[in-house]
C-alpha cells in the first residue's frame, strides 16, 4: 500500500526553495520526468477505471464503484497536470504560473469531489446495509493499485518538490489516496468473503476523508504547506 510515513507537504516545503535554483536544462528535465509519470497514470488508470467499473456492475458492488470512479477522477487529474506541463514545456517557466493556479485548484476541486465521493458512498453503504460482493478481477486490480501506485505517489511527490508545484503535489495526494481506496478494497472484498462484515468497507473509507480533504484546501487556495508552519 502507499507508505503512510511520506510526508507530501515536508518534501513540497524542502523542494519549494530548490526549484527557484534550478537550472533551466535541469528543469527541463525535470518537466520531461513528470510527464512519464503522469502518461504511466493515464495508462494504468485506463485499465483500471474498466475493471473496477465492470466488476462493480457484475458483482454489485458500491465499493467497487466508488474506487472505479475515483480512477475517473485520477485520470482528469493527469490530463491537467499533462497540460500545465505542456505550458512550460512550450512557454517557459515564467509563462507557467497561471497555468500551475488553475491546475492547483482543479486539482483542489478533484479532491474535494473525491472526499465528497467517499462520505456520500460511505453514507449510503451504511444507510442501506450494502457491503461487498466478492469479485475476483476487482480483488485482482486493487492489489495491482497498492504497489503501483506507491511507486507512482513517491515519485510524484519528489518531482514536485524540485518543481515547486503544487498542483503536482495535489495529483500525487490523488494517487495516495488511490493507494489506500485500493487497500480498502482489498481489506472490505476480504472481510467480507471470510466473515460477511458488510459496513468494513464503508467504515474504513472514511479514515481518509480528513487527509484528502485538508489536501483540497490548500491545493484550492493555491497555499505553500510552509506557510503553515
Amino acid at each position: 500500500m502507499v507508505d503512510s510515513a511520506v510526508d507530501p507537504c515536508g518534501d513540497a516545503c524542502r523542494g519549494a526553495a530548490v526549484s527557484v535554483e534550478l537550472p533551466a536544462p535541469r528543469r527541463g528535465v525535470l518537466i520531461r520526468q513528470a510527464f512519464l509519470l503522469e502518461w504511466l497514470t493515464v495508462a494504468w488508470m485506463v485499465v483500471e477505471a474498466a475493471v473496477a467499473i465492470a466488476a462493480s456492475v457484475a458483482a454489485g458492488s458500491l465499493t467497487l464503484a466508488a474506487f472505479g470512479l475515483d480512477s475517473v477522477i485520477e485520470l482528469a487529474s493527469a490530463g491537467v497536470l499533462i497540460w500545465r506541463l505542456t505550458v512550460e514545456l512550450r512557454h517557459g517557466q515564467a509563462f507557467s504560473a497561471g497555468a500551475e493556479r488553475i491546475a492547483s485548484r482543479i486539482g483542489g476541486g478533484l479532491l474535494f469531489a473525491l472526499a465528497g465521493f467517499i462520505v456520500v458512498g460511505a453514507a449510503g453503504a451504511l444507510w442501506t446495509r450494502h457491503g461487498e460482493a466478492f469479485s475476483v478481477p476487482g480483488l485482482i486490480v486493487a492489489l495491482l493499485a497498492m504497489p503501483i501506485m506507491t511507486v507512482l505517489a513517491r515519485r510524484k511527490i519528489a518531482v514536485a518538490a524540485l518543481l515547486g508545484s503544487r498542483a503536482m503535489r495535489a495529483d500525487a495526494v490523488e494517487s495516495i489516496t488511490c493507494g489506500w481506496l485500493s487497500l480498502v478494497v482489498v481489506v472490505g472484498l476480504s472481510v467480507d468473503w471470510l466473515t460477511g462484515a458488510w459496513w468494513v468497507d464503508a467504515v474504513t473509507s472514511l479514515g481518509i476523508v480528513w487527509f484528502v480533504v485538508k489536501e483540497a484546501r490548500e491545493a484550492w487556495r493555491g497555499e505553500d504547506c510552509c506557510d503553515h508552519g
